[in-house]
């Protein structure tokens, strides 16, 4: 497995995203997914090492296509100059707490998880849950590993408002503002070349399982 592989193709198909160059590259691609996919077995056996629901999923199955939906973007690229991939434990984290690694060049990797936009019922019940035991949801934020790879949750998908049934003043308006419940840590390129790298990852999805662990009995 080599990621630097990876990396190499993804900064090509950054300069030439379009499908003539892809179709005269088709091999170096192939090359790249294979890695990527080795990548993903190598990460897997650690992750089910302590999340056990992630058990009974095909980890080279788990990467996202490279080829963008352009049907509804102004962008028309053809091609993704990232490879990304979930773990959740009835795949790639659809409408259910999981994680995402996300390898691109320039120093845009990262390792996120948690649960991106749950349908309404499931966020009702998240925002619930918090109301009830936000003691419990604060100890996983604020605890001192946790704080040393998250900020917080991601802002990236969050009312301006509070949501309906909670008072502007809750003591929690906050994080209950969030519609996707979402933590992220960046890595630069040599983090991600370093042989030390799946050790570094698994590490940080010790700490993320915490916060699945809770939005998955919030919505069970």
């Amino acid at each position: 497995m080599d990621i630097g592989i990876i990396l190499s193709f993804l900064k090509a198909i950054a300069k030439n995203n379009n499908r003539e160059w892809f179709e005269k590259n088709k091999p170096k691609y192939l090359d790249a997914k294979v890695q990527f996919e080795d990548f993903l077995e190598l990460l897997h056996k650690e992750l089910i090492k302590f999340d056990e629901s992630l058990g009974g999923l095909n980890p080279r199955k788990m990467g996202f296509r490279i080829y963008r939906d352009v049907r509804f973007s102004k962008d028309k690229r053809p091609y993704k100059v990232n490879m990304g991939a979930g773990f959740s434990p009835k795949g790639k984290m659809d409408q259910e707490p999981g994680y995402y690694i996300h390898l691109e060049p320039g120093n845009k990797s990262f390792i996120a998880g948690g649960f991106y936009m749950p349908d309404a019922e499931k966020l009702a019940k998240i925002r619930q849950e918090i109301d009830y035991s936000a003691d419990k949801f604060l100890k996983i934020l604020k605890s001192k590993q946790f704080k040393k790879y998250f900020e917080g949750l991601d802002d990236f998908d969050k009312l301006k408002t509070a949501p309906k049934s909670y008072p502007k003043d809750h003591e929690h308006i906050d994080l209950l503002k969030h519609k996707s419940f979402v933590v992220s840590h960046a890595f630069t390129d040599e983090e991600v070349k370093d042989k030390k790298f799946i050790k570094q990852v698994t590490t940080i999805c010790k700490e993320i399982m915490l916060l699945n662990t809770f939005l998955k009995e919030a919505i069970a």
